[in-house]
């Protein structure tokens, strides 16, 4: 017995065996009519063979050799288990992206096939990219969570405080879900006449994101006594591409930029998008938002019952304690009529001794003054000062007569002392006849012969005049020098 080959086997023969012919039947066309290309013209005729074959297709893959140069494109090989083809997405198509596509993400993306002439390879360029997948989501959810935290869009000293009692709540959801409704019976259940503006919008689908985006700023935009105290963003529970419009980075700055508190509550309580974080306040669900929005209208009935009447009751307190108070201090007081005499009477009592004691402190002083008048007196200097004068006279009479005789002694001895000064002076000498000899030029007064020599030249000064000499001769103890 034989095995019968397999049909997809006897498939795969024929087409190969057609191929061959297909091949030989080319080339022997080709060879006949001999037509020779270049290789522009071939890489030419290529392009537009798969240009013209695969104008736009989707395709899926797992990326590698992801790369972001300073242009802002997106290189990156898509590989499947047997294959892979560069790829590329210009930087106008990637700023619409949701996410970063990153290595080992598997996506499906809708582009052209293209051949790149100067290198003769084909590569795919990309219009559009989306992650496949639950796990792809979420990796694009964490980086758009990881971004916005690094900017600080979920710091706490950014949230707005939310008003007690809000006069007028905006909700921002879709008219045809059953969120509305829920957000409507619990609000009209806990506060009936509050005011509500709905601004109807998409929640999930194509353009969800931008409608959302819009319903805050209008609600924002409108002018300040016309606006809304509070904003509620609500959608029902979904999977993550359900709830992918409230993870986009237009609603979570939208959300960041309002001026006006706004409280989140998109899908279940397990569910966290990234509105969530920029919002002021989470919900865990619509119907939570509702509660804490607006207060319980039967509560604070009560509580302003229980209020006012503590108030009444603390009120007659109050009035109660302070009236026996009053009649208490009244029957304290003293008639003022009788305290004045009082008073008057005190009065007097201590006007009199001021004036008794002021009275007795001057005679005291007077006193005291007389007796140091009487110390003084007794101790008077004009006595002094006339003995004093007394002898003042007398002094100065014996000063004087010092003085005259002490004059006349010193005119005395002044005479004698210029005689004998007038005796000794060189002018009377000269007066009877001597001279005074001195050598020339030293001016050395000559005392001794061998003091000079001869031939040296002297000056004699006689009374009148100076003679200028010349030694010619001289004699020193009894000997003559000629």
């Amino acid at each position: 017995m034989f095995d019968l080959p397999d049909l997809k086997q006897v498939q795969k023969l024929y087409q190969r065996l057609k191929c061959k012919v297909i091949f030989v039947r080319a080339l022997n066309k080709q060879y006949m009519q001999r037509k020779t290309y270049t290789v522009s013209e071939i890489t030419s005729d290529i392009k537009v063979l798969l240009e013209e074959e695969f104008p736009f297709i989707w395709v899926s893959g797992e990326i590698s050799n992801f790369s972001i140069p300073y242009s802002g494109h997106y290189y990156f090989t898509l590989k499947d288990d047997h294959s892979q083809i560069s790829s590329v997405m210009f930087r106008g198509q990637n700023r619409s992206l949701k996410f970063v596509p990153e290595n080992g993400m598997v996506i499906t993306g809708f582009g052209r096939i293209s051949v790149y002439e100067p290198r003769g390879t084909y590569q795919m360029i990309f219009e559009y990219l989306e992650p496949m997948g639950a796990g792809a989501l979420q990796k694009a959810f964490e980086q758009l969570k990881n971004r916005l935290a690094k900017e600080g869009l979920f710091d706490k000293k950014y949230k707005l405080l939310f008003p007690f009692l809000p006069k007028k709540i905006g909700i921002v959801t879709s008219l045809s879900g059953a969120v509305l409704h829920d957000i409507l019976k619990v609000i009209d259940r806990r506060f009936p006449n509050i005011h509500v503006e709905i601004t109807p919008c998409k929640v999930q689908g194509y353009g969800a994101e931008k409608e959302i985006e819009a319903g805050l700023k209008l609600l924002n935009a409108r002018p300040p006594d016309k606006q809304a105290d509070l904003i509620i963003v609500a959608r029902g529970g979904g999977a993550l591409e359900d709830l992918a419009a409230f993870n986009s980075e237009d609603v979570a700055r939208a959300t960041f930029a309002s001026k006006i508190p706004v409280i989140s509550a998109v899908g279940h309580e397990t569910d966290y998008t990234i509105c969530d974080f920029t919002a002021d306040l989470r919900a865990p669900t619509p119907s939570a938002a509702a509660e804490i929005a607006v207060p319980q209208k039967d509560e604070l009935e009560k509580r302003c019952y229980d209020l006012l009447r503590s108030l009444k009751v603390n009120f007659y307190n109050n009035i109660e304690q302070k009236n026996t108070m009053l009649k208490s201090l009244s029957n304290r007081l003293i008639d003022p009529e009788k305290k004045l005499v009082d008073l008057r009477l005190k009065t007097d009592d201590i006007t009199s001794r001021l004036v008794r004691i002021i009275f007795n402190n001057l005679k005291e002083k007077q006193k005291d003054v007389k007796w140091r008048v009487q110390i003084l007196q007794a101790k008077s200097p004009l006595k002094l000062i006339m003995s004093l004068d007394e002898k003042l006279e007398q002094v100065n009479y014996a000063l004087s007569n010092f003085a005259k005789i002490y004059l006349i002694n010193k005119r005395t001895l002044l005479k004698e002392l210029s005689v004998r000064l007038q005796a000794v002076n060189p002018d009377s000498i000269l007066d009877r006849g001597y001279s005074i000899t001195r050598t020339i030029p030293e001016r050395i007064v000559v005392k001794d012969a061998s003091s000079v020599a001869i031939s040296d030249k002297l000056e004699i000064i006689v009374r009148k005049g100076t003679i200028i000499c010349k030694v010619e001769g001289k004699t020193n103890n009894g000997k003559t020098n000629i």
